[in-house]
């Protein structure tokens, strides 16, 4: 389907969260990007990566070491995404654009395509949040339903049980098809992707050849074919799961909609910012520990009205964001607990299941 477009209004929801928010900064004296915090965060992450990668490989310890250190890598993979990759794709992660390129660059190392990721998730999924047929995060074929206008297959009825076996295996789909679908159909869904320029080619090219070095030959090599297939999918399951499992509870629960556009003049009938309110929830904001490993992305209402402010700032204007849709009587959803939010991921789950 063609992209829709979304209803003007004379008083602009997103224009009086801009102001509120544009204020805070100006008061407080800071910019929007990363800070120092932030960036000895990276810093630490990657490095550890770096360390149990070199460990598990090239010092391959014993069994029950190397499978606790491939949980740990998935784990730190999806840390990196979460923390590095994201602002840095969104240009948030500092003011620097090299860095900010060279952040997001972090997930061409682990063996994804920035350049794919950006059109997908900045562009398309940003824009047009739970549309289906648009927005590709809400698309997983025969798999899954995860709205009322997918087709109803029987098997849905378990997918609530099964999902979470689909969920682990995200990142290995990804890296090892889902970007070269994208890359030769030129296209995400049914929206273009585009054009590559020459050096875009080159980096989608040139990650795919060094993480099948680093991750399949170099472990093959010094660990053998059986147990690098093991520790491979067990880092692949638990990044893949991670990843999947948070960014689904950000807009596939309960309480979040899925608009269909009015047609013949394929128009969504809210304004872009109300439409992000109704279709993005939070959870666990309290958290602090959850907040600093998912980057900030329990914030999710704020990343969605403002993707190019880091998350390190989503806890100080989520207190704005919050404020400003009470006073406006607007919906703002959020879950207190992961645990919750879980639920009504699953609840949801089982309501597409259920014959349409």
């Amino acid at each position: 389907m063609n992209a829709p477009k979304f209803t003007s209004s004379s008083v602009s929801l997103h224009n009086e969260f801009k102001t509120r928010v544009n204020n805070y900064f100006q008061k407080a004296g800071i910019p929007p990007t990363g800070n120092t915090g932030l960036h000895l965060k990276a810093v630490m992450f990657l490095l550890c990566y770096i360390a149990v990668y070199i460990n598990v490989v090239f010092f391959t310890p014993t069994s029950w070491i190397a499978i606790s250190e491939c949980i740990l890598l998935g784990l730190l993979t999806a840390a990196v995404g979460f923390n590095v990759m994201h602002d840095g794709g969104h240009g948030s992660f500092s003011k620097s654009k090299l860095l900010n390129k060279l952040a997001a660059m972090s997930l061409d190392f682990m063996g994804a395509s920035s350049y794919m990721w950006n059109t997908k998730h900045n562009v398309v999924h940003h824009a047009y949040t739970n549309i289906d047929g648009v927005d590709d995060d809400i698309n997983a074929g025969a798999l899954l339903r995860l709205c009322e206008t997918q087709k109803y297959y029987k098997a849905h009825r378990f997918q609530y049980l099964y999902v979470w076996l689909l969920y682990s295996q995200l990142y290995v789909f990804w890296v090892f098809y889902t970007d070269y679908k994208k890359y030769f159909t030129g296209k995400i869904s049914d929206m273009p992707i585009p054009k590559l320029s020459l050096s875009d080619h080159i980096i989608f090219w040139s990650s795919k050849v060094m993480h099948l070095i680093f991750f399949i030959i170099l472990p093959i090599f010094y660990c053998g074919l059986v147990p690098w297939f093991i520790g491979f999918m067990i880092y692949g399951s638990v990044s893949g799961l991670v990843l999947s499992t948070v960014f689904q509870l950000a807009h596939t629960v309960e309480e979040t909609v899925f608009p269909e556009a009015i047609q013949p003049e394929n128009k969504i009938e809210d304004e872009w910012a109300l439409h992000q309110l109704k279709t993005t929830a939070n959870f666990a904001t309290h958290n602090r520990l959850v907040t600093w490993y998912v980057g900030g992305l329990n914030f999710q209402i704020e990343h969605h009205l403002f993707p190019k402010i880091s998350h390190i700032h989503y806890p100080a204007i989520n207190r704005i964001v919050r404020a400003t849709c009470k006073e406006l009587n607007v919906v703002y959803i959020e879950h207190p607990k992961v645990s919750q939010a879980i639920a009504s991921h699953i609840a949801h789950l089982k309501r597409m299941g259920r014959v349409a």
